[in-house]
């Protein structure tokens, strides 16, 4: 059995409206040393593999298929 974070988050090059909404609202609470934000997703997953290879495998097809949009997100993940 294999745990895994999963980070999915938007390209570089891709605006983040939902970042900077929540950026605004945080200088708004008086919170103003807030700089820069960029909002993602984070995925706990359980892989039942019969190798650490095979659950990389298996997490890259996952991300890429469903977690995932390849044209506009990178997606990072970590086994434990």
């Amino acid at each position: 059995m294999f745990k895994a974070n999963v980070v999915v988050s938007l390209k570089k090059q891709v605006l983040d409206p939902q970042g900077k909404q929540i950026q605004h609202a945080l200088h708004d609470l008086g919170l103003s040393s807030v700089k820069s934000l960029r909002y993602g997703k984070f995925i706990e997953v359980e892989l039942d593999s019969a190798s650490r290879e095979e659950a990389q495998e298996q997490l890259d097809a996952i991300c890429r298929k469903l977690l995932a949009n390849p044209v506009i997100e990178d997606y990072r993940f970590d086994i434990e």
